[in-house]
C-alpha cells in the first residue's frame, strides 16, 4: 500500500570535470573515444521499445573528420510513423496513471547513470558527431541534461503540491494530468542535453513522446536512448522516430492525437510547423500546445565605463565556444570607439593563441561546424563581407572543407550598423562588431534593439550601475536571457532558466518549471461531504420586516 508522501532529493548542480592533463577522467575519455571513433554501429528507429530498421538509411560522419563514417542511421517512413503514434497512443494510458514518484525514479536513475557510467559514453559520442572539444562536450552532454533530469523532477514535486484552499465541508484540489494524446519532440544538433529534455521533460509529467533527433545527433541521441532503457523507462513511453523532416512533420502533424509540440530549431522551420498545425486544427482532438526556443542574434554592448579586457573575453568565448553554434552565442556587438583599440587588440591576442583542429586533440578549442550545409552558408556569408567596402576583416575569414569543415573564428568589424552580418543569424563562428561613438551610448542601444527580430540573449557591460540599471530597462524586451558584465551563453538550469520571445520562441523557460506546466491540463476537483438536498436558499424565506418597494 503506498501511503508516502515523499519529498524528491534536493537537486544541486552536477559539478563540471576539467579534464586537465594527469586527470583520471581525461584518460578514461580519451579510451572511450578511441574505441568509438574506430566503431560503425547501425542506428535503428525505436518504436515500442523495439529496434526498427527499414533499410532507408542516413550515414553518419565525424564533421571534422569527413571521411570517418561513424554509422548509420535508418530512416522512418509513413508506416513506421503510424506505428509510432500507435504506440505512444496506446502507452499513455499505465504511463499517465503511473504514480508520479516512479516516474521521478526513472529520471533519477538516468541522471545517476549519466553522472557514472554512461558519462564517457555520451561525452564521447557528442564529441565525434557532433564536433565538440571535452569541456563543451562536458558542461552540454554530462551536466546540463544530469541537471535536466534531477531539476525537472523537483520542479514537477512543486507544480504537484501546488493546491488550491478549502472552505468547510469542501475539499478542493488540483489534478495535474497529461495532455490528452502524444506530445512530438524536434531536437537540435548542437546541444546533447537539449536532444535529451525535450522528450523526456513531456514524459515525466505522463505524457508519451515522439522524438525526431537531428540527423546530425544521431549519433549521442542513440546512446541517450539505450540509457534511458537502462533507466527503466517502459516501451513506447518515448519513441525515437529518426527521418527526414518533411515526411515526418506530414505524418505527425495529421494525426488527430497530436497534442503538442517541443521544438528547438531554427525560426522559420519553427513558423512552418506553426502554420500547419493552425491548418490541422479541425483535425485534432484539443488545441495542442506550442513550445519552440528558435532562433537568436545575440548581443554583447559595450559603455564607456566598461572594463574592455572583460569585453574582448566575453566576445571570444561568448562568440567562439562550439564555433559559435549556440543558439545564445554572442553574434553581433557594439563597442565605444574610447576602448576599441583595447578589445581589438584583447580579442586578437586571445584568438591568435587559439588553436583549431578535431576533437581528439584536446588543445583545440574550435573545431568543425556540424556539416556541408552549415559550411557554404557560413562560408559565404564571410566571402561577401570580403568583398564589402563596409567590412574591414580584424581576424581570421579563412576556411577549408578538405578534411573537415573548419572555419577560421572571424571577427568583422562594419561601418554599417545595419550591414547584413549584423542583423541575419549565422549560427557559426563570425561575429559583427560596430563601433559607436562614445557619447551616442543611448543611441546605440535604441538602433540594437531596432536591429534584429530575435530576443534570445543579450549582454551589458558596464562598471557604472546607474548605466547598467538605463540599459537593462531600454533592453526590457531585447532578450529573454540577460547578463550583466558576462558573456551571453552558458545558462545553467536551476539558476538561469533558458529562452528568449520574438522571433526567438514563446520564452517557456527550459529548466524551470513553468516549462514543465505547460505538458500538463489541469482539472479542478471539488467534493463536497454533505451535498444539499433542498434547492433553496436561506434568502427566499418571507421576513415581516421587509420594507415594500
Amino acid at each position: 500500500m503506498n501511503n508516502m508522501f515523499p519529498t524528491t532529493p534536493e537537486p544541486i548542480n552536477e559539478p563540471v570535470r576539467s579534464y586537465a592533463p594527469g586527470s583520471p577522467e581525461r584518460a578514461s575519455l580519451r579510451s572511450t573515444m578511441k574505441t568509438m571513433r574506430d566503431e560503425h554501429i547501425d542506428i535503428p528507429a525505436f518504436i515500442d521499445g523495439k529496434e526498427v530498421r527499414t533499410g532507408t538509411t542516413l550515414e553518419i560522419r565525424a564533421p571534422h573528420e569527413h571521411a570517418r563514417l561513424l554509422g548509420t542511421a535508418h530512416q522512418c517512413g509513413v508506416n513506421e510513423l503510424q506505428s509510432a503514434v500507435s504506440s505512444a497512443v496506446a502507452a499513455r494510458n499505465d504511463w499517465m496513471h503511473m504514480d508520479w514518484t516512479d516516474r521521478a525514479a526513472i529520471f533519477l536513475k538516468a541522471a545517476d547513470l549519466l553522472a557514472g557510467p554512461w558519462r564517457d559514453t555520451i561525452n564521447a559520442s557528442t564529441m565525434l558527431g557532433q564536433s565538440k572539444n571535452p569541456y563543451q562536450a562536458e558542461i552540454d552532454a554530462a551536466c546540463e541534461l544530469i541537471d535536466f533530469f534531477r531539476f525537472n523532477v523537483k520542479f514537477m514535486e512543486q507544480i504537484y503540491k501546488d493546491q488550491p484552499i478549502s472552505s468547510p465541508g469542501i475539499w478542493n484540489r488540483v489534478q495535474y494530468r497529461a495532455l490528452e494524446g502524444f506530445v512530438f519532440a524536434v531536437t537540435p544538433f548542437n546541444f546533447t542535453s537539449i536532444a535529451g529534455n525535450l522528450p523526456t521533460a513531456p514524459a515525466l509529467m505522463g505524457n508519451t513522446v515522439l522524438w525526431k533527433p537531428s540527423s546530425t545527433q544521431l549519433h549521442s541521441a542513440y546512446y541517450l536512448y539505450k540509457m534511458l532503457e537502462e533507466a527503466g523507462l517502459p516501451k513506447g513511453v518515448i519513441n525515437m522516430i529518426p527521418g527526414r523532416g518533411s515526411v515526418v512533420g506530414n505524418s505527425i502533424f495529421s494525426s488527430e492525437h497530436f497534442t503538442g509540440l517541443h521544438f528547438t530549431g531554427s525560426t522559420k522551420t519553427f513558423n512552418f510547423m506553426w502554420s500547419t498545425i493552425g491548418n490541422n486544427m479541425e483535425t485534432y482532438k484539443t488545441y495542442p500546445r506550442v513550445v519552440g526556443e528558435t532562433g537568436g542574434k545575440d548581443f554583447i554592448v559595450a559603455h564607456p565605463s566598461a572594463d574592455p579586457v572583460a569585453v574582448g573575453t566575453a566576445i571570444v568565448r561568448g562568440g567562439f565556444e562550439y564555433q559559435g553554434q549556440k543558439c545564445s552565442a554572442a553574434s553581433r556587438v557594439y563597442v565605444p570607439a574610447s576602448l576599441w583599440p583595447t578589445i581589438k587588440d584583447t580579442v586578437k591576442a586571445q584568438l591568435d593563441d587559439i588553436k583549431m583542429g578535431p576533437v581528439e586533440d584536446f588543445s583545440n578549442f574550435v573545431n568543425a561546424v556540424i556539416d556541408r550545409s552549415a559550411y557554404d552558408s557560413i562560408s559565404g556569408y564571410i566571402a561577401e563581407a570580403k568583398a564589402s567596402p563596409d567590412v574591414e576583416v580584424v581576424h581570421g575569414g579563412n576556411y577549408s572543407d578538405e578534411v573537415g569543415y573548419f572555419i577560421e573564428p572571424t571577427v568583422l568589424r562594419t561601418t554599417n550598423p545595419k550591414y547584413r552580418t549584423m542583423c541575419e543569424e549565422i549560427f557559426g563562428p563570425v561575429v559583427s562588431i560596430f563601433v559607436y561613438d562614445d557619447d551616442k551610448f543611448d543611441e546605440t542601444l535604441i538602433l540594437l534593439n531596432d536591429t534584429s527580430p530575435f530576443a534570445l540573449t543579450g549582454a551589458v557591460f558596464a562598471q557604472d550601475r546607474s548605466v547598467l540599471t538605463h540599459a537593462t530597462n531600454v533592453l526590457n524586451d531585447c532578450a529573454g536571457n540577460f547578463y550583466l558584465n558576462d558573456k551571453p551563453t552558458g545558462a545553467v538550469v536551476g539558476q538561469q532558466p533558458f529562452g528568449g520571445a520574438r522571433a526567438s520562441g514563446t520564452n517557456d523557460k527550459a529548466g524551470s518549471p513553468q516549462n514543465l506546466l505547460r505538458w500538463t491540463s489541469a482539472r479542478s476537483i471539488k467534493e463536497t461531504f454533505v451535498p444539499a438536498k433542498d434547492y433553496r436558499y436561506p434568502f427566499l424565506e418571507n421576513d415581516p420586516t421587509d420594507i415594500e418597494l
